[in-house]
């Protein structure tokens, strides 16, 4: 697998288990708080697991500021799907502006310096 692409799929891994970490809980509101802490813990500590290496990997390749854009990139395409399909909210023509500003953003830290 190409180097370059190793990073960016640890980082969507990571993504979904930071997703689950942060917001999978909001599914179980009947359930003790510290109890979601507990497991929101625990999965976010699988989310370092994979997100760690994915940027000591990436920074050779890619620079900070590039890993960070396309972590945050993938953090929306992530939350996205996972608003849709595990929490049932709607995606709005509004997310999806304010996502395409994010995406041209994104183009902007990669496009280089003018």
């Amino acid at each position: 697998m190409a180097d370059y692409l190793k990073p960016i799929l640890l980082l969507c891994a990571s993504n979904i288990f930071m997703t689950f970490a942060w917001y999978g809980h909001l599914k179980f509101a009947n359930k003790p708080l510290l109890l979601v802490i507990i497991v929101s813990w625990l999965i976010a500590f699988a989310e370092y697991c994979l997100a760690v290496p994915a940027n000591r990997m990436g920074h050779g390749i890619y620079s900070a500021a590039e890993l960070k854009t396309i972590q945050e990139v993938i953090t929306l395409s992530v939350f996205a799907g996972f608003s849709v399909l595990y929490l049932g909210e709607s995606i709005t023509i509004n997310h999806m502006i304010g996502f395409a500003f994010i995406c041209l953003g994104a183009f902007f830290v990669f496009k280089g310096p003018f």
